[in-house]
């Protein structure tokens, strides 16, 4: 069984904390159990969340889940 890859980030301001965390999926992305379309109706916001994916062209390589 190949091993899955996971990294994980936390980001702090003040006292709101977020993390994210990159898992060896088909590139979902969920934020706070939420699909992306659904937490962030607007294109250019998804769009911007997605560029560091697309251009490392691994954006069908990793699932993304972040937790607001």
């Amino acid at each position: 069984m190949a091993e899955e890859l996971r990294y994980m980030a936390t980001g702090r301001r003040k006292t709101s904390v977020a993390r994210v965390m990159l898992v060896s999926g088909e590139g979902k992305i969920t934020v706070n159990k939420r699909n992306l379309a659904d937490y962030f109706p607007q294109d250019t916001l998804i769009k911007k969340i997605k560029d560091p994916l697309s251009l490392t062209n691994t954006e069908s390589s990793y699932d993304v889940i972040v937790k607001v």
